[in-house]
């Protein structure tokens, strides 16, 4: 085990301001499943009142100084915000791709700050104040989509995770929680360190504290690069109806089974069909078709076409579709 570190409230304050969203917090193992041998997470017990207890300083006191390990939640059904964006990978090619999207971010002007893990690694982008979470999905999933770069759960075995990891949560919802970055992991008895600053604590905070945050304003211009909607935006006519295309775009057509909502950029807007049967995307605005090639379309929050035609009820024939991207 480490050498115990000895956290000043600066550390604490520090720590609370980048990583603690809500109160909520799950806790790591401190031994390992008897069939598994992994070191799992859990909520903490309920007290005598029924509930269970709240994240406090002293927690996280603890957890710098390793006695504990600590998992943070993203998001707050309160608000639907988060403080931060994570990117966890940990599958063969995942610290390239983090380092690829932590590049091209960079080129947006937005700052990430790299995490090492046991398996990969995890990226942070810090918000200047609490942001939608379920536009901060759609800035990471759609740059993931430009890049190439596989999201979990979206018809790929291995690919990166967001977190958080839904747009909404109902109230009394907790999400999915991440481990909380500069804590002890159980598995290994080691901490792990972020790439930029000396690895001890006090640097650590210091060069997380100097990161660029993400503002609002920021996150709503890129999301328009993207192609995405920001609120305010007016309602456009209709796109052009299918018999106006040329006759090799008529034997499948989108547009044909949807019903638009708006026009942005070179992009007509609407719900993902295969969101809205896994019941997301209540603001029915993931998925992108092109307005010049309507055989083009995609979702931001990583619905693979196979996805969004099968819950069209009309799945890819076995002689496969070419994959398209919206220009």
């Amino acid at each position: 085990m480490p050498k115990r570190y000895q956290a000043t409230s600066s550390n604490v304050e520090n720590y609370w301001q980048l990583f603690v969203n809500r109160r909520a917090y799950v806790l790591q193992s401190m031994r390992p499943h008897a069939e598994s041998g992994r070191y799992y997470y859990f909520r903490p017990k309920a007290g005598k009142n029924g509930e269970a207890p709240s994240l406090a300083a002293g927690t996280v006191r603890r957890h710098l100084e390793g006695d504990l390990t600590i998992g943070v939640y993203a998001m707050s059904p309160a608000t639907q915000r988060c403080k931060w964006i994570a990117m966890d990978g940990d599958y063969k090619d995942s610290l390239k791709h983090l380092c690829e999207l932590q590049w091209e971010l960079q080129q947006q002007k937005v700052e990430a700050a790299l995490e090492q893990s046991r398996r990969g690694a995890h990226l942070w982008i810090f918000g200047e104040q609490p942001l939608l979470a379920r536009q901060c999905r759609l800035l990471i999933s759609g740059l993931a989509q430009k890049l190439g770069i596989p999201i979990k759960g979206t018809g790929t075995a291995e690919g990166i995770e967001i977190f958080p990891k839904h747009d909404e949560l109902k109230d009394g919802d907790f999400g999915n929680a991440i481990r909380g970055p500069l804590g002890i992991h159980r598995t290994i008895s080691a901490r792990f360190w972020f790439y930029g600053a000396d690895y001890n604590i006090d640097n650590q905070l210091a060069f997380l504290k100097r990161v660029t945050k993400l503002s609002e304003e920021q996150l709503g211009v890129l999301l328009q690069k993207l192609g995405q909607p920001i609120e305010g935006e007016k309602k456009e006519i209709k796109p052009t109806p299918r018999w106006q295309y040329p006759a090799q775009q008529r034997q499948f057509h989108i547009l044909d089974h949807l019903q638009v909502r708006r026009k942005t950029g070179r992009n007509w807007i609407t719900r993902c069909p295969s969101c809205a049967a896994a019941g997301r995307d209540k603001s029915g605005d993931n998925l992108a078709i092109s307005v010049d090639e309507p055989q083009k379309y995609i979702c931001w929050a990583g619905c693979s076409k196979e996805m969004i035609r099968a819950a069209l009820g009309c799945p890819i024939p076995e002689k496969r579709e070419s994959a398209y991207a919206v220009g």
